[in-house]
């Protein structure tokens, strides 16, 4: 192939593939849930989505399916922005006022729980992409009554902790350390993580207590069960919130495919000793194939 020729195919496969890498969702992503002490929708998918062993799980696979499950590190708003309060009304906090996890909202006596105590607690998050921002951790009051919705009036003003959390997370965790006040019973320890490089927010709401009653253990999932269930999750460990089952793995195989095109179209001109216009016309159709996919994709996304 002469080298203006390969120039030119190369060129063109190059821009499709700065396309793609231009509007990876991966470059805005941001998931997770708490994992000390454990969120609602983390006890249930360490339950297991398809045999939870709670009450309270059972009935939230038999009202909502398993999907939210599978789902776990999701529980976000897209554009929050920092309006917590008025996006999410009264008694739709854990759910972040979405339908698919209603059921986190549901107010009830028998979510397992993590026992504590007053005094310093270390908090664990598990992040499957992380991104920077503020984590934000607040206490219901004492007197709170866990048998009626979580209002915004049900949760001290002053945050039993707050940490601003990096864009990396080598361990899959963001760790940090908090105050817990003196408390009697079940209490709920609510958590916002506010992105600052997007107006995207993640919530979460995790079951304690403190003292008193035995209380059905919470405990988080393994690194198995994670792995096990993202192949069923809808939403991309590495992509924005909501995305659509399938997209993404369906343009990295269109970038594959247009990838081997370009391939074939170097060997081909190897083989015509550089004289055929087949290699330009080839990578040409890479590159329009390849702008296609990310151009479809994106207007799914929108949409």
């Amino acid at each position: 192939m002469s080298t203006r020729r390969k120039a030119a195919s190369l060129g063109a496969v190059g821009a499709a593939t700065a396309l793609l890498v231009t509007f990876n969702p991966g470059q805005a992503s941001a998931h997770g849930t708490m994992f000390n002490p454990v969120s609602r929708v983390a006890v249930c998918y360490g339950e297991g989505p398809e045999g939870p062993k709670s009450q309270v799980c059972k009935d939230l696979v038999a009202a909502s399916g398993t999907q939210p499950l599978y789902d776990w590190n999701e529980v976000n708003i897209a554009n929050a922005n920092g309006q917590h309060q008025k996006l999410i009304p009264d008694g739709k906090l854990c759910s972040a006022n979405r339908e698919k996890y209603k059921a986190l909202d549901w107010a009830r006596t028998d979510w397992p729980t993590t026992p504590v105590s007053a005094g310093a607690f270390n908090f664990r998050y598990r992040v499957t992409a992380a991104h920077p921002g503020t984590m934000t951790v607040y206490i219901t009051k004492e007197g709170y009554d866990p048998t009626k919705p979580l209002k915004w009036s049900d949760l001290e003003t002053t945050p039993v902790a707050k940490a601003n959390v990096a864009r990396t997370a080598p361990s899959g965790y963001y760790e940090f350390t908090g105050n817990l006040p003196n408390r009697t019973g079940r209490h709920l320890l609510y958590k916002v993580w506010q992105r600052n490089d997007s107006p995207e927010a993640f919530y979460s709401c995790s079951d304690v207590s403190f003292g008193g009653a035995q209380q059905a253990a919470a405990k988080a999932p393994t690194q198995q069960q994670i792995d096990a269930g993202a192949s069923k999750s809808t939403v991309s460990h590495h992509g924005h919130g909501g995305d659509v089952p399938g997209e993404r793995a369906a343009a990295n195989k269109v970038a594959a495919q247009d990838g081997a095109v370009a391939l074939n179209a170097e060997n081909t001109a190897a083989a015509t000793g550089g004289d055929s216009a087949m290699p330009q016309m080839l990578a040409g159709t890479a590159a329009v194939g390849m702008t296609a996919a990310c151009f479809l994709y994106f207007r799914r996304r929108r949409a």
